[in-house]
Order: C-alpha cells, then sequence, then structure tokens
C-alpha cells in the first residue's frame, strides 16, 4: 500500500501530483516563474461533470501553468505572463467576455491527518444523498446521524487517473462535531489507496474551509488555482 495509518509514505505517491497536473492541464511543470500560456486540448472536452472548462490554471510559488484552448492560445499569450494582465484579459481573449478568472487555494495531501472514519461509501443514487453530492462522478462519502439522515458528505472530482478533487458538506444542524475534517481526511486515504493525490480546493477567505483542510492534513503550500467562471454559473 502508498499509505499506511502510522503516516508512511512511498516515493510513488509524490508523483502523483504532477502526473495529475500534467494531464489537466497539459503540461508540467511551469519552465520557469511567472504563468505560462499553454495550449491544452483538455480544454475543449468535457470535465469530471460533463461540462468543458476552457481556462484552468495552476500557480505554485515558483511558477504556473494556464491552459486555454489550442484556437485561443495565440491571443492569451500576446496579454503577457502578467497575472493581473491575464485575470483581467483571459475572458475576452478566449471568446468569453462576460466570464471572469477566479482564483483560489490550490491545496493537496500525501498524508492524510490520522482521524477516526466518519462515514460510509455509498451510490451517489442512493435516495438518502443530498441533491448537491449527485453530480460527482463515483461513489460518495456520507456520513449519517443518529436517526439514519444526513449528517455530511464528500464527493470526488475525478478529473484524471492521477487527482481527485474532494468537495465537502455538512448539514447545518450537525456542524460542530468534526464531521467534515474526519469524512475528507477518510476519503483522502481512499483516493491515495486508488492509486490517486487527493486536492482540495477552497476559496481564500473561506475560513472554516481552510481550517478543515489544515485539519484534515491538506497544509497551505502557497498554491493557487485558477479557472474561468460564467456569471452565475
Amino acid at each position: 500500500m502508498p499509505l499506511d495509518r502510522s503516516g508512511a509514505v512511498t516515493a510513488e505517491v509524490s508523483d502523483r501530483l504532477p502526473a495529475h497536473l500534467g494531464s489537466w492541464l497539459g503540461s508540467w511543470p511551469p519552465p520557469g516563474p511567472g504563468l505560462h500560456v499553454v495550449a491544452g486540448a483538455q480544454r475543449t472536452r468535457p470535465g469530471w461533470d460533463g461540462r468543458v472548462h476552457p481556462v484552468v490554471g495552476v500557480l505554485s510559488p515558483v511558477g504556473g501553468v494556464l491552459s486555454v484552448p489550442p484556437q485561443h492560445e495565440a491571443r492569451v499569450r500576446e496579454l503577457g505572463g502578467d497575472l493581473d494582465a491575464l485575470i483581467g484579459g483571459v475572458a475576452a481573449a478566449v471568446g468569453r467576455p462576460g466570464a471572469f478568472l477566479g482564483r483560489g487555494a490550490f491545496r493537496w495531501s500525501e498524508m492524510p491527518s490520522d482521524l477516526t472514519d466518519a462515514g460510509e461509501w455509498v451510490p451517489r443514487s442512493d435516495p438518502r444523498v443530498p441533491e448537491w453530492l449527485r453530480p460527482f462522478n463515483g461513489d460518495v462519502l456520507v456520513a449519517w446521524d443518529e436517526d439514519g439522515s444526513y449528517a455530511a458528505g464528500v464527493g470526488r472530482k475525478r478529473h484524471d487517473a492521477h487527482g481527485h478533487e474532494l468537495s465537502v458538506g455538512t448539514d447545518e444542524r450537525r456542524r460542530g462535531r468534526g464531521l467534515a475534517r474526519r469524512l475528507v481526511a477518510q476519503a483522502a486515504r481512499r483516493v491515495l489507496a486508488d492509486g490517486a493525490v487527493p486536492t482540495y480546493l477552497h476559496a481564500f477567505d473561506n475560513v472554516a474551509s481552510a481550517r478543515v483542510a489544515e485539519a484534515s492534513g491538506f497544509p497551505d503550500r502557497g498554491w493557487q488555482v485558477l479557472e474561468l467562471f460564467e456569471p452565475g454559473g
């Protein structure tokens, strides 16, 4: 096994993040400092949710990659490598002038926290599963309350064979029990056992989500994720 409950990690696990980013973005690592625009055929194909995600990027402290549709690569490159210029101009450059390039924290884990499991894996079609968990492409992890009702859950966005992004949500009446962090750690162990690296994204101002990430073993390494969003999308 690549990971055991004592925290032992093999070198193979550390290879999964670059493999995931190379597959998801079309190129990784970046060739140097700054944000480098690359043509990604992935930006023209449906993603984990069946929708096309035309601009996706990851920025590390030593450089980043912004993946755009091949037919728009030249126009985006004309904006230069300055992040502010790209944020302001990339939407129009890819033919979506009403959209905006959002930024958030990008985290991953090679060693999830050794917290007690809190849920069970069930098919997303299970009638007890809430609507927000149904779009995920795979089984979902759910913690049930004493009466059998939904308390909290985690879905996996299987971007590719190497990287699965985790999303967690807790019923507002069940918050404060530590369910989210336990579920995220449990799901991360499952992702690692399945041969991928677990990732976790959140808005910079989402303090609660940041706390869950830290507690479940997803440290803040100063990385960012960038993605184009349509208003109201």
